[in-house]
């Protein structure tokens, strides 16, 4: 069979090896060697046939996409000429890829514009999606995994798609007599750009799909990250199957995705790096692939980024014998406790992200993603309040130190204050850009902190009770750090010397450091009395997931998604130890009140305990169904408690040996 391309002709199938159309008498081979056999898609722009290429022996299958706009305005169908035409430079400056259709010719005849390509077997992944359902967490980092690296080369030769979407990614297959492999190509390249650095300052032609552009591309002025956003939209789309247009919330500017994942159980990671591919702003957003790319490594927790193997822990040379380093921490124990679980504590309805004792052991707060904070007395484990206000998940909780406040931190961007035990919001500090990941109160009166920064500010705080003394400090995804006095409201001071999201950020017990971790793979001291940073590590393989400070101010252990627990002397910023028998991700470390115990919550839905002075597993403790996102150990040291992605907190009692 044999198709004509003239637009115009009424009868367009002929036989098999006919050189001219019976209805038309339109020449039915294209360039003298490619022959249409069946229309497959129409467009804005024309149509898309199945073709043969006769010239070769085998004939192969190929594809002549014909320009035929739409009848209308003319300066519109002269864009659409000229878009055309530059498909076919993007394609030719491309070269040739196995996840880019190979451009086989370009050619003009009867006076229309042709394109012939490469023909793709397989399915596009919006045809796949409605055949197989939402995409899991394993199918989508396989995606991103397949997908990335193939955007990144694209960008290295300066080309934009602006038209990233499931419809144009096509999973290419290769049958054969014993095997079915597959790959991702990305096709139409219509509304690809050229970059240059003049040509990205200046406003051009708004184009692209409206379910999956950016705000930028829609303004014309499409920049590299403008394709980041188009494939974190395609993401939400796989792994919810819903249209974009439904997952976005205009009345709080938000999309609002993660409520109809269907079996809920993304990780915590794997969420922050698609919320920041659909960051609006692009101060906010992933600025080149290759970021994601380290961000989707630490997210596969079994693979190291570098390829090698983590140090056996060794004593600091400062601490040149384990008898030295014993008598440093002041422990002479050689035994550890055992650890039960006594209690579960059930309410909350999505994962629990963070948990905190009060000063006096009594209460422990729980933040969860079902965007509550839940109040639970710890003697017999009932609820005593549940704080509502949060649009968000909640993703860190801290007591002041006379446990009559309750902060939290949100991916609402939001810090709020709460009456302990009442559940009023007495605060609402509406500053932050990004998520904000930890909230610590100062252990020293407001009165000594506030007078070393001088450049408080208003704008942009929200609401504080008044009469409410003390400091709080608020880090956040933004890549910033915030001091807030309470009692006024006011904006003491920020820091902004992180280059990723700052994840965690702790006082040292004498309140005259802040120290801070972050995705940038780096822990940084920041001397308070001068505003300014005293030291940095950069010693990691993977981000920092927390921070935890002996009560003496002597230790620091960073949890990491490298699968190791590194001991730090804060005096000097050495490294102590690393406690590597982590077989995945360390989401949290606590220091028992007496520094010879640190608690670990890890990826592989465990908690180990450790003996500091030596470094040794002493107990790995099981019974959580998820991952364990945060731990803690009460005052007295007796209990600790855990929190879950399977929507519960568990309590662990010490008996003795």
């Amino acid at each position: 069979m044999s198709y004509c391309l003239n637009p115009h002709c009424q009868k367009p199938q002929n036989l098999a090896g006919a050189k001219f159309c019976t209805s038309c008498g339109e020449k039915l081979l294209l360039g003298d060697r490619y022959r249409a056999i069946e229309a497959i898609a129409r467009g804005g722009f024309g149509r898309t046939f199945f073709a043969l290429d006769e010239q070769k022996p085998s004939k192969p299958p190929c594809a002549i996409k014909q320009f035929l706009p739409q009848a209308g305005n003319q300066q519109y169908a002269q864009k659409a000429a000229m878009l055309f035409h530059q498909e076919a430079l993007r394609l030719d400056e491309l070269g040739k890829h196995p996840q880019i259709p190979e451009l086989l010719a370009y050619i003009t005849q009867s006076s229309r514009q042709y394109l012939v390509q490469e023909f793709i077997e397989g399915q596009n992944l919006a045809q796949e999606l409605v055949v197989q359902g939402c995409f899991n967490e394993i199918k989508i980092q396989q995606f991103l995994q397949d997908f990335l690296p193939l955007l990144q080369f694209i960008h290295s030769k300066q080309v934009i798609h602006r038209d990233i979407k499931p419809e144009n990614i096509i999973r290419r297959s290769y049958p054969t007599s014993d095997l079915q492999k597959t790959d991702l190509v990305l096709v139409d390249f219509g509304a690809a750009k050229f970059s240059t650095p003049t040509g990205l300052a200046r406003t051009g032609t708004a184009i692209g799909s409206i379910r999956y552009i950016a705000p930028e591309q829609a303004m014309g002025k499409a920049i590299f990250a403008s394709d980041i956003y188009s494939l974190g939209v395609t993401c939400i789309q796989l792994l919810t199957n819903t249209d974009p247009l439904e997952l976005y919330d205009t009345s709080i500017g938000e999309w609002v995705w993660r409520q109809q994942v269907k079996d809920n159980s993304l990780s915590d990671r794997l969420e922050q790096i698609i919320d920041r591919m659909l960051e609006n702003a692009t101060n906010s957003r992933y600025h080149a692939v290759e970021e994601i790319l380290g961000d989707l490594q630490a997210v596969k927790t079994v693979i190291f980024a570098s390829g090698r193997s983590l140090p056996n822990p060794l004593p600091n040379p400062a601490l040149s014998s384990p008898s030295q380093f014993n008598s440093t921490l002041n422990t002479q124990h050689s035994t550890l406790p055992f650890w039960r679980c006594t209690r579960t504590l059930t309410g909350h309805t999505n994962w629990v992200n963070a948990i905190a004792f009060s000063p006096d052991g009594e209460i422990l707060a729980s933040g969860s993603a079902d965007k509550t904070i839940k109040l639970w007395r710890v003697s017999d484990g009932e609820l005593i309040h549940t704080f509502k206000g949060h649009s968000r998940s909640v993703r860190t909780v801290a007591f002041s130190p006379d446990g009559q406040i309750l902060a939290s931190g949100s991916a609402d961007r939001t810090v709020k204050l709460w009456q302990v035990p009442s559940g009023k919001l007495i605060g609402n500090i509406k500053w932050h850009s990004g998520w904000v990941n930890a909230v610590a109160f100062s252990p020293i009166p407001s009165t000594l902190l506030s007078s070393v920064f001088t450049n408080g500010k208003t704008k942009g705080v929200g609401t504080v009770g008044l009469g409410i003394e003390g400091i709080l400090a608020s880090s956040s995804s933004d890549c910033s750090i915030a001091f807030w006095e309470i009692k006024t409201g006011k904006l003491l001071h920020t820091i902004s010397g992180h280059s990723r999201a700052v994840t965690a950020a702790i006082y040292s017990p004498d309140g005259e450091v802040l120290i801070s971790g972050g995705d940038d793979r780096t822990i940084k001291f920041w001397q308070l009395s001068s505003g300014r940073m005293q030291r940095a590590i950069a010693h990691h393989l993977g981000w920092i997931n927390h921070l935890a400070i002996s009560a003496d101010g002597q230790i620091l252990a960073s949890a990491t998604d490298n699968k190791a627990i590194e001991l730090w002397q804060v005096s000097n910023g050495k490294l102590l130890q690393t406690l590597t028998d982590n077989s995945c991700a360390v989401y949290g470390v606590a220091f028992s009140p007496d520094g010879n115990l640190l608690a670990s919550a890890g990826d592989d839905r465990t908690i180990k305990i450790w003996q500091v002075s030596s470094g040794k597993l002493g107990q790995t403790l099981t019974g959580h169904s998820y991952s364990v996102y945060d731990i803690a150990f009460s005052p007295n040291g007796q209990t600790i408690a855990s929190c879950s992605g399977d929507k519960t907190i568990k309590l662990w009692r010490c008996d003795s040996v």
